[in-house]
């Protein structure tokens, strides 16, 4: 039987949800109460491969079992199990063909950023500090530039290694709530720190610190030197996964 987890968890101390010789992830983790449950050595395979320290409300994941417990309920036997950092919010049956990498259709990112001249300690946990003004409806506008099917060469740290750098963003939102500032990125998947790159080049647009044809000239030539520097990994949270 398959099953089908959506998952939440903080980043913060996981290595990433890969599993790694020197570290706790997420999968790991994952797997190991799997096994303390069932008894069964599973491979939980998720819908991408955040990195240490980026959170997830909406992470989708999927493992085979012959354990008979009803796929409804599996996820209330594996919150028992799992630490406060990772819970599983949802199970259920999934089809034999589903795979929760493969199958995924659009995911959905969010950066999350304040402005404050100090740091809040119950906002760096999960969110960057931008220090001054920021114009975000000259952010929403420069974010236009970016969707639809492009070459994200520029956009992504080198470390990754992917076929092609082609991808295609749905949709970019930049919604600002008092000091508070989320930046929504979807698309049919993201390259290495993809998101926190672009949304990088959004905070420094918004400063009036870079170009708005930066974007254009990145999408252009590939040159990632064009754009700002890479957000930190705290700020960003993979947020939904559709099939």
């Amino acid at each position: 039987m398959r099953i089908k987890l959506t998952l939440s968890y903080d980043g913060t101390c996981f290595c990433g949800w890969q599993k790694q010789k020197n570290g706790v992830s997420v999968q790991g983790t994952v797997e190991d109460a799997v096994f303390s449950l069932t008894g069964e050595r599973v491979s939980v395979v998720g819908s991408g491969r955040t990195d240490a320290g980026v959170h997830a409300k909406g992470q989708v994941a999927h493992f085979d079992t012959n354990a008979n417990i009803p796929p409804e309920k599996f996820y209330k036997a594996l919150n028992t199990l799992l630490p406060s950092g990772v819970k599983a919010l949802s199970s259920e049956k999934a089809a034999e063909n589903f795979n929760a990498n493969r199958s995924a259709k659009r995911k959905t990112y969010e950066y999350s950023l304040y402005l404050s001249d100090v740091e809040q300690p119950l906002k760096e946990r999960y969110a960057t500090r931008v220090f001054g003004d920021i114009d975000t409806e000259k952010m929403q506008k420069a974010a236009e530039i970016l969707v639809g099917e492009h070459d994200f060469k520029a956009f992504s740290a080198t470390g990754g290694s992917v076929k092609t750098t082609v991808r295609t963003i749905y949709g970019i939102e930049v919604k600002k709530s008092g000091e508070d500032i989320k930046i929504k990125v979807c698309g049919n998947g993201f390259l290495y720190n993809m998101v926190r790159i672009i949304s990088g080049a959004l905070v420094k647009i918004g400063k009036g610190e870079m170009p708005v044809e930066n974007l254009t000239r990145a999408l252009e030539t590939g040159e990632r030197k064009l754009l700002a520097e890479t957000l930190p990994a705290k700020g960003l949270c993979l947020s939904a996964v559709e099939y």
